[in-house]
């Protein structure tokens, strides 16, 4: 039967929410009742002031405008009455949130202030009212919660940072409304179904104690770095596994609803944030890892940073070898600039980057000689135009031979000592099948422990599992985890008079160069586009209420939106929780790096001021919108000398990023097993293979010796196709070594 008759995209649902609810009743109530007040529900009462009529009034006669005419009449008003706690999937969604992904501490401080907030004392401490929260009216519980936002206690901003995020990021991914006054699709405006690769998974059967099978390589994930090593060892002559914890999602469910491609996609369901609060990472977790969700970009390694690497005792990174490594994984995926035709978003970057005579070009992106106007990337691509590892490097292992297993969990690398050595000899995790369906939303599913002895093996779990994995397999080095780079980011925007409608083409098509080297020794910021999902966009701006956000969002059918991505000098590090072992990421953008970020945003409020924005918006608390009417617009001859510009920049850079208010986001992870010359900096070697052990390497961005200050994939894949074919080749020359004997 053909598998590709399909006209709509398939649902992808998420597994059974978990059996013990995180909330008592109450404290569902009293959350329910926050959320209500940071996106409350709006419509003309008789018992509120003229002031919040008239704005309830503009309100609705500004929805009605932004909706257009083919919307039913109704819709507006019922976008303005909504509220979550009556959106369905709403409170399913937090369940979710709080039960498998917020971590146990951050878990039980919420609870304790919703509980608290049903208290006389605690009301009167966190509210200055002494009644509890869910007892007061919808005013006053506004009043409340925006005051938090300015109060003198820091944990306060925090915690109506954290809430807000929470709140509208569930509810722009399960309102009803949302997407019909956005025009917001569920399949993409230029959606294509393309033809993938029908992966055989190895299968194990019910039983007790562990199952054991043999290879000569085990591959642990499947990413950008995995993807190359299995291709590459399977291509060589060795036989190879490839083993993910995640699961492989066929076109045909892609791209997912953003309710579902957030847990299917995402590790820890895209919700990560630091121990600071500082910074929410998002890394991607499926069969194919960050290269099924990534935005297409394919920047290879720069020399400056190449020849920083090569002076910490890594020659190999100006190595004609390397070049040849990256050139190789580009040509396999078809990498090119010469095929793109540009979004609106990328557009107005570009124009105004050539209006300041900035510079800026075109990105080349790994789509086969395709235009792939596909702006809904972020949540899986189902044209397979993109070439990411499940379509291309994956593919091609399976056609030399190499066996794959989703679903497992590697708990551990296992070794032998022989004569004071450490030998890796393979991995042990656990393996849960699929459902009696072929999903993972049910609950009759085979749980195994399952042992895979190999000759070699090579971590590839990526920056932020590749170190857990390494430590919980007894690796001592105090380096792991360690040296973590984020290329932490802030967001800036703007709008425009006519409808761009931004999640439509390629998501990141255009950089400017113009801030990469502010500090002479490659560190700075690139301004890109980032990716218009509205789970992402809207759970960021600034606004002044709940009124002042409702008639925010149908804007967003006319903005652009971008990042300031800073190359980072300053690091972090990943550990696991202590309760349940999962990632835990500590790490806070040095005021070194927020500069850099900050004059990025600046910069990119100058491009979208020349490139003939109405509204120019800065993702910074405190910060307001630039606005100037559509006649200034037009009559302007001053550009960004401007008077009020400039005075509004003035603002912006004596605002800079407050803290802990501001939050920034991430989306590239580096440097976690770090490579290096000696094992008192470095948890790897030139080879990949980690000090102080034999067999065992690691092939991912975690082995980056600092930001590579580009998105990673390319470079990834270049140090993988390095690694991979070094280790093919010191194989081969032990096997006719053995021959011999």
């Amino acid at each position: 039967m053909d598998r590709y008759p399909y006209s709509k995209v398939r649902d992808s649902p998420l597994p059974p929410l978990p059996a013990d609810d995180p909330l008592s009743p109450q404290q569902w109530m009293t959350l329910m009742a926050v959320a209500d007040a940071i996106i409350p529900s709006i419509e003309p009462v008789a018992n509120v002031d003229k002031e919040n009529q008239l704005g309830q009034f503009t309100a609705l006669t500004r929805v009605r405008q932004l909706a257009g005419p083919s919307v039913p009449p109704e819709l507006p008003a019922e976008f303005l009455a909504e509220c979550p706690s009556y959106t369905p999937g709403f409170r399913q969604n937090i369940h979710r949130a709080l039960a498998d992904y917020m971590p146990s501490d951050v878990r039980k401080l919420l609870v304790f202030v919703l509980s608290s907030l049903e208290t006389r004392a605690g009301a009167l401490l966190l509210t200055g009212y002494a009644a509890p929260f869910t007892s007061q009216p919808l005013h006053v519980r506004e009043a409340i919660f925006k005051a938090w936002s300015t109060a003198r206690i820091s944990q306060f901003r925090m915690l109506h940072m954290l809430l807000t995020m929470l709140v509208r990021q569930n509810w722009t991914m399960t309102s009803p409304t949302l997407p019909q006054v956005l025009g917001f699709p569920r399949i993409p405006v230029n959606y294509a179904l393309g033809r993938d690769f029908e992966y055989e998974f190895i299968q194990f059967p019910q039983g007790t104690g562990p199952d054991v099978i043999e290879t000569d390589v085990v591959v642990v994930g499947s990413g950008c770095g995995a993807g190359v090593c299995a291709k590459n060892l399977a291509e060589a002559g060795q036989r190879v596994i490839v083993a993910e914890k995640s699961y492989y999602w066929p076109p045909e469910h892609l791209p997912m609803k953003e309710s579902e491609g957030w847990g299917h996609l995402y590790m820890n369901g895209g919700i990560m944030t630091s121990d600071e609060s500082a910074i929410t990472v998002v890394a991607g977790q499926t069969f194919g890892g960050g290269g099924v969700v990534n935005w297409s970009a394919s920047l290879q390694t720069q020399g400056y940073v190449r020849e920083e690497w090569a002076a910490q005792g890594l020659p190999l990174f100006t190595s004609a070898e390397f070049q040849d490594s990256l050139d190789r994984v580009c040509d396999r995926m078809g990498v090119s600039a010469e095929y793109i035709r540009h979004n609106p978003t990328n557009q107005a970057l570009l124009e105004g980057a050539r209006r300041l005579g900035w510079a800026h070009r075109a990105v080349p992106q790994n789509t086969a000689g395709s235009e792939h106007y596909c702006g809904q990337c972020g949540l899986g691509c189902s044209s397979c135009e993109k070439q990411g590892p499940s379509v291309s490097f994956l593919p091609d292992a399976a056609k030399a031979g190499a066996n794959f297993v989703e679903g497992f969990d590697v708990r551990e690398v296992l070794f032998q000592v022989k004569k004071e050595k450490r030998i890796a000899t393979g991995v042990r995790g656990v393996w849960t099948s699929r459902d009696e369906r072929g999903g993972v939303s049910g609950y009759k599913r085979r749980v195994r422990e399952v042992i895979i002895r190999a000759k070699r093996v090579v971590v590839s779990g990526g920056t932020m599992q590749s170190p857990l994995l390494l430590m919980r397999s007894g690796v001592k080095n105090p380096n792991v985890g360690r040296n973590l780079h984020l290329h932490p980011v802030a967001f800036a925007g703007a709008v425009y008079r006519e409808k761009v409608n931004p999640w439509e083409g390629g998501i990141l098509t255009a950089v400017v160069n113009e801030f990469e080297n502010l500090d002479g020794h490659g560190h700075g910021a690139k301004l890109e586009a980032v990716n218009m999902l509205p789970s992402i966009w809207l759970a960021f701006p600034p606004t002044t209420s709940g009124l002042d956000y409702k008639m925010f969002v149908p804007n967003m059918k006319h903005m652009v939106g971008y990042i300031s991505l800073a190359r980072d000098r300053d690091s972090g590090r990943v550990y696991p929780d202590p309760v349940d072992g999962r990632c835990r990421v500590s790490y806070a953008p040095s005021k070194f790096d927020q500069r850099h970020i900050l004059e990025g945003i600046i910069g990119l409020a100058k491009t979208q001021y020349a490139a003939g924005a109405l509204e120019i918006i800065a993702m910074i608390p405190g910060v307001p919108r630039f606005k100037r009417t559509e006649v200034e617009t037009d009559n302007d001859t001053e550009g960004i000398n401007d008077k009020k510009f400039q005075e509004w920049l003035k603002l912006v850079r004596k605002k800079g990023f407050p803290s802990p208010e501001m939050m920034f986001l991430s989306a590239h992870q580096m440097g976690t097993c770090r490579m290096g010359s000696t094992p008192r900096q470095s948890v790897v070697d030139q080879n990949g293979q980690v000090w102080g052990t034999e067999g065992l390497y690691v092939a991912d961005a975690s082995v980056f010796p600092s930001a590579s200050g580009v998105n990673p994939m390319v470079t990834t894949m270049g140090i993988a196709d390095w690694i991979s074919r070094t280790l093919a080749a010191s194989m081969a020359t032990k096997e006719r070594e053995m021959a011999r004997l």
